[in-house]
């Protein structure tokens, strides 16, 4: 028998060793099934299917926009508030339940990971990947209404829409495997993310203007505010979809493309750090699972 020191043999690799993100993207016909049987399986026996896409974030509008568009009378303060509100509505429903299913992803997925190996990061990349294909629908109907009120963008403008994709997808993979590896061992990092996701949806300009935080904030925590991530891509969004449907008047973030290029450099490094926590803690998955 050989010894376990002696060199691996060129064009082998040693077994049950992970290549990271590059062995997901590797195995993309694999991906590709994972993804499909979560779409599957998430409107099985459902006899709406595919429309609660489209129901759960309109009556989630609805709900907005009732409390915060009519009684609190934000539809006078700013033009085509509808618009301005589910423009980044969407972003926050593709953040969340990315963000969300990815930390579950490998506990929900315990028995098969026990049973074979495959690359891990599979599980939080194909949760981002199905919660993209939920985003699709709710951007159409966006994309329709902003239509038929005349919607007149500039390239640079769908250029950010689709940046602020970007920013949105690759952070919350990031986090994902950064509290999907952790959660195998702590499940209340779980209930940890639950509050994140509670914050999320106040802590970004989504049901009101960006202006509110600034004019009420110091300029450093007004800044800090305009760091985040998902604040760049709602406001990228905002800039894309509300404001080519209005006379423009209204005043973006200064320097909205530098901030997302900042925002996509935190997004980059929120995924490596993701993938140094989840190499590090995967060898205990089969153990802890």
């Amino acid at each position: 028998m050989k010894s376990s020191s002696e060199p691996i043999p060129p064009g082998f690799s040693e077994p049950g060793r992970s290549a990271g993100l590059l062995g997901v993207f590797r195995r993309r016909y694999l991906l590709s099934l994972i993804v499909r049987k979560e779409v599957q399986v998430r409107y099985r026996g459902s006899v709406l299917g595919w429309l609660w896409s489209y129901v759960k974030p309109t009556a989630q509008f609805i709900v907005y926009f009732l409390a915060l568009g009519i009684f609190l009378r934000l539809n006078g303060a700013l033009e085509y508030y509808p618009i301005y509100l589910f423009s980044g509505l969407i972003v926050i429903n593709f953040f969340t339940e990315a963000f969300s299913n990815g930390t579950r992803a490998i506990v929900d997925n315990g028995p098969l990971i026990k049973k074979i190996f495959l690359p891990r990061e599979m599980f939080p990349v194909s949760s981002t990947i199905v919660a993209f294909v939920n985003f699709l629908p709710q951007l159409l109907v966006t994309l329709v209404v902003c239509l038929v009120v005349g919607w007149h963008p500039q390239p640079l403008q769908v250029v950010g829409v689709l940046v602020g994709i970007l920013i949105v997808g690759l952070l919350a993979t990031g986090l994902g495997m950064l509290f999907g590896a952790i959660n195998v061992s702590f499940r209340d990092s779980q209930n940890f993310v639950d509050l994140i996701l509670l914050v999320v949806l106040w802590a970004s300009p989504v049901l009101y203007p960006w202006t509110t935080v600034r004019d009420n904030v110091p300029d450093w925590l007004l800044q800090v505010y305009l760091a985040n991530p998902v604040t760049v891509a709602v406001e990228l969004f905002h800039a894309g979809l509300w404001l080519p449907t209005t006379d423009g008047s209204f005043e973006l973030p200064p320097d909205l493309f530098l901030r997302a290029g900042v925002g996509l450099a935190i997004a980059l490094v929120v995924i490596a750090l993701g993938q140094l926590v989840f190499r590090k803690l995967e060898g205990r998955f089969a153990q802890d699972l």
